[in-house]
């Protein structure tokens, strides 16, 4: 017993060794990343970048259409996605009788949730800049995207459904409240901090998409106004930070320009999961 004793203690430090490489190895994989983007975007971002248009006349680059954009589209996403998204769980969750039925659904957003984004991408230009004529524009792109995002919201807000437990549920109903009414009064309010991560989490994936908005919202880097006339705003095609940091490293080989958009797109992406964890913390204590 004694061969076999040691056998399984040297196996047990070589996998506990394996695992704490391969942590360290990833954690360290992630910080020379950020600190690569960082320390060559950083000294390339100046208020004039962040506050200015693109122009060839006045040779200037800005990125200040490209950030308007960002928010354009992901309002936008949020005023479709939200009640869908929402609304499909609630009924998967609390109204649904038909448990096949359920069991199909799941799996389509399962397996939506695993296509590639440019195949959103093609879709979204066959179908919504072609087919209902929207051309590309930032209403095609922010369609486009409420597909994509859409699993996320259901797959989420299921989840913090099934957690509100059921005496919650029963105790409503017992008082004499109706179906709706206790779900709008106890199994909402239970559940809004999975909720409200969920769309946070859904909002980093719309900032940080490119492929399907390349195709869909286009690369435009004019300056549009959102207090404009709404047809000539859900019309105008516009390009996002992603979008830009693609031109500006593909198309017209400016690094540092690419570099900057980077950095900030990896601020966004690092405020956007904190803020995430410190909503659902505090809702939690709640």
């Amino acid at each position: 017993m004694q061969p076999l004793s040691g056998k399984r203690k040297a196996y047990d430090r070589t996998l506990r060794f394996l695992l704490y490489f391969c942590a360290i190895l990833t954690c360290a994989l992630l910080v020379f990343v950020i600190g690569y983007i960082f320390i060559k975007g950083l000294p390339n971002i100046t208020w004039d970048f962040l506050s200015s248009s693109p122009s060839y006349i006045k040779d200037t680059i800005g990125i200040l259409p490209n950030i308007l954009n960002t928010v354009y589209i992901v309002v936008v996403t949020l005023i479709f996605i939200l009640p869908l998204g929402v609304g499909a769980a609630v009924y998967l969750t609390e109204y649904a009788q038909n448990r096949r039925l359920v069991s199909i659904i799941e799996f389509a957003t399962e397996t939506l949730t695993g296509i590639p984004s440019i195949i959103f991408g093609l879709v979204g230009m066959l179908f919504f800049c072609q087919f209902l004529s929207l051309k590309s524009s930032l209403l095609a792109g922010a369609l486009t995207l409420v597909i994509m995002t859409l699993p996320t919201i259901v797959r989420t807000t299921q989840e913090a459904l099934k957690t509100v437990p059921n005496s919650y549920r029963e105790a409503a109903l017992g008082l004499g409240a109706g179906k709706w009414r206790m779900i709008r009064t106890v199994v909402l309010p239970s559940s809004v901090d999975g909720i409200v991560t969920g769309c946070i989490l859904s909002i980093g994936r719309i900032v940080g998409e490119s492929a399907a908005l390349l195709f869909t919202a286009g690369m435009g880097m004019a300056l549009n106004s959102f207090f404009s006339s709404f047809d000539n705003f859900i019309h105008s095609s516009g390009a996002t930070l992603t979008v830009a940091l693609y031109v500006y490293a593909k198309e017209r080989a400016e690094f540092d320009v690419a570099f900057a958009i980077a950095a900030i797109l990896m601020l966004l992406t690092l405020v956007i999961n904190l803020t995430a964890k410190l909503v659902g913390k505090k809702l939690k204590r709640k």
